[in-house]
């Protein structure tokens, strides 16, 4: 059998490098995630709680957190702190194409056996994607076509419609209606509001093949944006990306 042996003083040199050059490697670990990455200066970003909202591009405008009744919270009982911010995308004309309100977590302080309200209800001519497994758990996504017509949006979501239109914040034009909720029963929280001028998520049609895959773009758009909220609880800094729209800005 073979025995390795130390002397006690390269021991002690072994553990000198070793504090020494840890501190450098970490510089360096942290210098190569840096330079990996993006730089995207053309990008908006806001806090909101605990996480960090990240726009499209430049073109969007951050409005600033949202008063605490704008979006009422989901949660049953007191105790949980949420935080919502909002921003909104103008055209060259200065139109409104789109608003996305953001609420989270105020804080990362997780909190056991949360009680959220967990329905997900169905309506006809809205996409609803329930993927909630659990009682304990909140993951629901609905989209509305045409979110403007007979007054839906303001029966759906009266307070968060009456802030968009004192900030003058609400499209012109026919607009869709996005709605995604995640919740755990540690406490995680996202909520994601969006109206955006039908322009941005559906293209024109000029057959009837176009038109029986019209609806494509805002359905896959819809589960990004999903799949983003969904992920943000889980990132440290909270970080929430909000997808582009799939047709370009109408110019």
């Amino acid at each position: 059998m073979t025995v390795f042996s130390v002397s006690r003083s390269r021991l002690s040199i072994a553990v000198a490098l070793r504090r020494t050059l840890r501190p450098a490697l970490l510089a360096s670990a942290v210098a190569a995630l840096a330079a990996c990455a993006p730089l995207q200066p053309d990008r908006t970003e806001a806090p909101v709680g605990r996480a960090r909202l990240v726009l499209p591009d430049a073109a969007w405008k951050d409005l600033g957190v949202v008063a605490a009744d704008a979006l009422p919270s989901p949660f049953r009982g007191a105790g949980l702190p949420l935080e919502t911010r909002a921003a909104v995308l103008h055209d060259a004309q200065g139109q409104v194409l789109a608003a996305v309100l953001l609420q989270t977590n105020a804080t990362n302080h997780p909190r056991t056996g949360a009680a959220w309200q967990t329905d997900c209800p169905r309506e006809q001519g809205l996409l609803v994607d329930d993927r909630a497994t659990s009682p304990v758990r909140v993951d629901c996504l609905r989209f509305k076509r045409w979110a403007d017509q007979a007054g839906w949006a303001t029966q759906q979501h009266p307070e968060m419609m009456r802030w968009l239109q004192a900030h003058k914040a609400v499209p012109a034009r026919p607009y869709s209606h996005l709605s995604y909720r995640y919740g755990t029963e540690a406490g995680a929280f996202v909520q994601v509001h969006a109206l955006a001028d039908q322009r941005l998520l559906r293209p024109a049609t000029r057959s009837n093949e176009e038109f029986l895959h019209a609806g494509v773009p805002a359905r896959d758009w819809s589960r990004q944006v999903a799949d983003a909220a969904r992920l943000s609880t889980a990132m440290l800094d909270g970080h929430f990306a909000l997808p582009a729209f799939p047709l370009p800005v109408p110019q």
